[in-house]
């Protein structure tokens, strides 16, 4: 059974302002809880079903709360939970700039929509990129919709909020800094590196003046074929995929 407090806790994480009080986060559904406790983070409570339990096993060190279908109903933040819930610490380790000058990183200018930012997550997992600097006002990670489209990639995935127009200026050649604009040039034609940082900019606006500054590889992802009437933009995270695959691709 569940207390109210505990309960009242849960629901506060859907606020940003708790969230950062409390360093905790929710995660739903056995493939995202079981991904975040594999991938070491700290699991502090783990809130179940009896039927759910009965038929998974996770090995974790958590105080396990056994409920019924009709309380995780009331803790969940969706529409159909999956039999388990997990509320977990927050990662709270740091990565400096040099990262970017042996491996390939993303960097997030003002990306608003927490499911866009879970799934830019999701994406560099797949493609090995570990350590993702996001503005200040890109959406939190731990919002529990972010959390929930990362399918478990938060915990193998680094997110570092930082001041990135200052974040970008401080590798001053060290690295390249890649971007997407209207004219640049043909990501296909273009020759790659293996490291450095990829730019991706806000949903509506793209990348802003200040992080622009510091783009010295400007992209450009051609529709096809060239010239047709088309879509104005691709989605942050559809274009995401698609950089970060040729850049693999290269590799």
């Amino acid at each position: 059974m569940i207390s109210k407090s505990l309960l009242k806790l849960i629901r506060s994480l859907d606020i940003k302002k708790y969230r950062r009080d409390t360093g905790l986060f929710v995660a739903e559904g056995g493939k995202c809880v079981g991904d975040i406790i594999n991938s070491g983070i700290v699991c502090e409570k783990i809130i179940a079903t009896d039927k759910w339990l009965s038929e998974n096993k996770l090995k974790t060190n958590a105080e396990i709360i056994t409920v019924s279908e009709e309380e995780l109903q009331k803790a969940s933040f969706l529409r159909a939970p999956q039999g388990v819930l997990g509320l977990f610490r927050q990662y709270d380790g740091s990565t400096d700039a040099s990262v970017a000058e042996s491996e390939l990183c993303l960097a997030l200018d003002d990306v608003q929509d927490p499911g866009n930012l879970g799934t830019i997550v999701r994406i560099a997992d797949w493609f090995g990129i570990e350590n993702i600097f996001c503005s200040h006002n890109t959406a939190d990670i731990y919002n529990p919709k972010s959390v929930q489209s990362t399918m478990g990639a938060i915990g193998r995935v680094k997110l570092h909020y930082v001041d990135l127009p200052e974040f970008l200026s401080s590798l001053n050649g060290k690295a390249p800094i890649y971007g997407t604009f209207l004219d640049g040039e043909n990501i296909y034609d273009k020759e790659l590196s293996s490291n450095g940082v990829i730019v991706m900019g806000n949903e509506g606006n793209g990348i802003g003046a200040k992080c622009a500054e510091s783009v010295n590889q400007k992209l450009f992802i051609p529709n096809y074929p060239i010239g047709r009437p088309t879509s104005e933009s691709l989605n942050v995270s559809t274009a995401t995929a698609i950089v970060c695959a040729e850049f693999r691709r290269r590799k």
